[in-house]
């Protein structure tokens, strides 16, 4: 599986991103896609993941202001992310598993700042 995150930028405290990422090769085998951030010195978290039947799940720090989706053919997901605050700066990747892998593409920097 080929994994192809963007959509990250520079966005003033407040405002929205919406992330995408792109999957080819064998997406088929999927089961789980996540979104996870990384800040400078800090360790890699998870954000967001949705599962095949649709459930999602959310960090903390992100409920209630990030969203994640997917197209029903597993060949692509997104994060909305609104009312971003400084603390939300980070590279995004996005990442997908099945049941004896786990893919990763490459990041996509989300600064939040005014």
């Amino acid at each position: 599986v080929q994994l192809q995150a963007f959509g990250g930028g520079l966005v003033e405290p407040g405002g929205s991103l919406r992330l995408s990422c792109a999957a080819s090769g064998s997406i088929f085998s999927i089961t789980q896609m996540n979104w996870y951030r990384q800040a400078p010195g800090k360790q890699r978290e998870l954000v967001a993941s949705i599962i095949t039947d649709g459930t999602t799940n959310y960090a903390e720090s992100v409920k209630g202001r990030f969203t994640i989706s997917r197209n029903p053919n597993w060949n692509a997901i997104y994060l909305q992310m609104n009312s971003l605050k400084p603390e939300d700066t980070a590279v995004y990747y996005c990442n997908a598993a099945n049941r004896l892998y786990s893919f990763w593409g490459q990041g996509t920097q989300v600064t939040v700042s005014s």
